[in-house]
């Protein structure tokens, strides 16, 4: 499905080449072409929408990264913020293309150095995730990304911290959102919030 919207702004990124667009409709039904659904997985009920084949398609994630540059649109970030694990895939390709700085958002006790916290609740208790105090200055401005937007636990307490450390947060992005799990009623409605691909 295509993104929501297309922001002028796109047009005057420096990051964009030629064959520029946001809403390339043959990009995106490639991708989502490529999304294979995996009956009963993690547990019987679900159906997993596995991104591993996008992934080992090196023109696919070209084609993944292409679309995420554009969803930053005229945003010029200094700092690309990826959530533990697959997050860390896109966004340190997509801080690459756009030459800012990649941090990671870790799971409890998985960073080495002195960490902000924030927990988030699950189906059945509690998580736990963590960024470096000094990963991110105030004023920074920056892009959270992450594969999915389930029900935006994760991402509403990684924009939290980010948000505590000062950060201006001017994009969400995601290469996959979960709409029936209404995951965008735990996030901060007026960052842009963008997924490629929808279901």
């Amino acid at each position: 499905m295509l993104p929501n919207f297309l922001p002028e702004s796109c047009l005057d990124h420096p990051a964009l080449t030629a064959h520029f667009t946001l809403v390339n409709e043959k990009n995106i039904s490639r991708l989502n072409e490529a999304v294979r659904d995996v009956p009963d997985f993690p547990k019987p009920g679900i159906l997993f929408k596995d991104i591993t084949p996008i992934l080992a398609s090196g023109e696919l994630f070209r084609l993944a990264i292409d679309e995420f540059v554009s969803a930053v649109g005229g945003e010029s970030p200094t700092k690309i913020v990826g959530i533990d694990a697959r997050g860390f895939i896109f966004g340190a390709a997509l801080a690459d293309r756009l030459g800012a700085g990649f941090v990671p958002v870790r799971k409890k006790g998985k960073l080495p150095w002195e960490t902000h916290g924030a927990s988030y609740t699950l189906e059945y208790g509690e998580a736990h995730v963590e960024i470096h105090r000094d990963a991110i200055l105030p004023g920074e401005k920056v892009v959270l990304i992450d594969d999915l937007l389930a029900t935006g636990g994760t991402a509403g307490a990684a924009l939290k911290l980010i948000q505590q450390l000062g950060g201006e947060v001017v994009c969400l992005t995601f290469l996959i959102e979960l709409a029936f799990l209404e995951g965008r009623k735990n996030l901060d409605p007026s960052v842009r919030t963008v997924a490629l691909l929808t279901y």
